[in-house]
């Protein structure tokens, strides 16, 4: 299949049609890895890895005398008791 590449605004780009996208499984809005091979272009899903947030490593950082500020959240607005 042949595909222009098409000015937009201040770059230039490729529109994919729909077909391409599902059969490629990726949507609007994925984030995806591009790469140059040996003159191609090469675009693919992009692998998001999470790392397991460890709170212990996290409450460790914090300084022993830390004290958390008092914060107003201004006048009731509802019917939320205070």
């Amino acid at each position: 299949m042949l595909i222009k590449i098409q000015k937009s605004e201040n770059s230039d780009g490729i529109s994919f049609t729909k077909n391409i996208l599902e059969a490629a499984q990726i949507n609007v809005g994925d984030e995806v890895q591009v790469t140059i091979q040996n003159g191609r272009i090469i675009i693919e899903t992009a692998i998001r890895t999470r790392r397991r947030t460890d709170l212990k490593a996290l409450l460790a950082q914090m300084p022993e005398d830390y004290q958390p500020e008092e914060f107003d959240w201004g006048k009731p607005v509802g019917k939320e008791e205070w």
